[in-house]
């Protein structure tokens, strides 16, 4: 036998055909140079793609307490937001929502902004609903150079107040409600007011504002009455406001008071027509009164309704998709708009918050769901349209749309 040909049986059983040595080798060797190969191409395959830088951004709102129906639509829409620039393929950054809850009480909002602001990793804020704590917290953001985006506080000093450049609003304010409000109630032929506000910042402002433009229109304010925002029982208030004979009781402040006042002017037969501001518009408000009672109570709120809006239907239909347990509310919409504007920011000049800071006050023109938006000198978004809505057959209705606005239904007193 030819030493090349030499056979070897070492570890074969006894059905292995045996092959000449020289042949088994080169095929060992062209199998091994295959799984090497076939190695070299998995670990290809499996390689993870280079991973994007990681961006945090805050959002702040009331997730519990008596408002907490707003803030929980305003961080399920921020955090929509964050998760559709997550989705696309284009972004550059990888973004993360950082939630905080202000409980709008302006002591607990002084301490998340400070935690957030603190947080060089956070690059901006889509802050706040309340507008006391709103108030409180402007000068920690000053203070770390932090870009808060305000998504719902409506007092005008959150952006008149100081010329603090890390502020900015893309809701409109009181002001704007408060003209709308007078004007178009006295143009129904409302004559005699009373009014009951509560003590914040927020109350007061909504007091005064609207005060002025009734006095301005015509309307006679038979009375006026301040109530802490934690109170539970109005007779005192309520029995002489009852003896005043007013048209229309108007209420500055938010839906839990509303509730109470409102459930309490039936109770001792104050049948005026009941006008509220946005701190009422939120589907709380409908379920705490209920539908009998809550039925043409009044708000009114900055900028077009959603459903008329360009983005309207494809935030519902993507809201809708993420099945959040709570609606967005009327506020929802503003915290997108104010979560993207920063991400956009982001992508333009990177996770910097100076540079983003100056980015955000040039904003002119912006194409949102909330419709344009440009910032003027103060960071406040020229908002043009008020919105005037009616509860009708326990929802809230846009004025036009009613069976009201239609002359179909009459307001009380009319």
């Amino acid at each position: 036998m030819n030493t090349v040909q030499k056979t070897f049986r070492i570890g074969l059983g006894p059905d292995h055909v045996v092959q000449p040595r020289g042949k088994r080798v080169r095929k060992q060797q062209i199998a091994v140079a295959a799984a090497v190969a076939t190695a070299a191409g998995m670990a290809l395959m499996a390689a993870p793609v280079q991973a994007k830088e990681v961006v945090k951004i805050a959002f702040v709102g009331p997730l519990t307490g008596g408002v907490s129906s707003i803030g929980l639509g305003g961080r399920n829409s921020a955090d929509l937001a964050v998760r559709l620039r997550n989705a696309d393929p284009k972004a550059k950054y990888t973004y993360e929502l950082v939630v905080q809850d202000d409980e709008c009480r302006p002591n607990v909002g002084v301490q998340v902004a400070t935690k957030i602001a603190a947080d060089k990793s956070i690059v901006g804020g889509v802050t706040h609903f309340c507008s006391a704590v709103a108030m409180g917290t402007v000068g920690v953001y000053n203070r770390f150079g932090m870009p808060a985006v305000v998504w719902g506080a409506v007092l005008p000093e959150v952006t008149y107040g100081n010329n603090f450049k890390e502020i900015m609003r893309v809701n409109g304010t009181m002001i704007n409600q408060s003209e709308v409000a007078a004007k178009f109630m006295t143009g129904l032929g409302y004559k005699k007011w009373a009014i009951i506000h509560d003590t914040t910042d927020y109350g007061k402002g909504h007091n005064k504002y609207f005060s002025e433009f009734l006095k301005k229109d015509g309307g006679t304010i038979v009375g006026t009455f301040g109530v802490t925002a934690d109170q539970q029982d109005f007779t005192t208030e309520l029995t002489k406001i009852r003896e005043l004979k007013p048209d229309v009781v108007y209420f500055g402040g938010l839906t839990p008071l509303g509730v109470r006042i409102r459930t309490q002017m039936e109770k001792l037969g104050i049948k005026a027509q009941f006008e509220g501001t946005s701190g009422i518009k939120s589907d709380a408000y409908i379920e705490g009164v209920g539908k009998p009672l809550s039925e043409g109570s009044l708000a009114f709120i900055e900028g077009a309704p959603l459903e008329k809006l360009p983005g309207g239907q494809f935030f519902m239909e993507r809201y809708t998709q993420q099945k959040y347990g709570e609606p967005p509310e009327a506020y929802g919409p503003f915290a997108f708009s104010a979560a993207n504007l920063i991400m956009d920011a982001v992508e333009k000049v990177g996770p910097d918050r100076k540079k983003v800071r100056d980015m955000l006050n040039g904003t002119k023109d912006v194409d949102t769901i909330i419709g344009k938006v440009t910032f003027d000198e103060h960071g406040q978004n020229i908002v043009p349209l008020i919105t005037k809505y009616v509860v009708e057959d326990g929802k809230w209705v846009i004025w036009e749309d009613s069976a009201y606005g239609r002359g179909k239904k009459k307001l009380s007193g009319l």
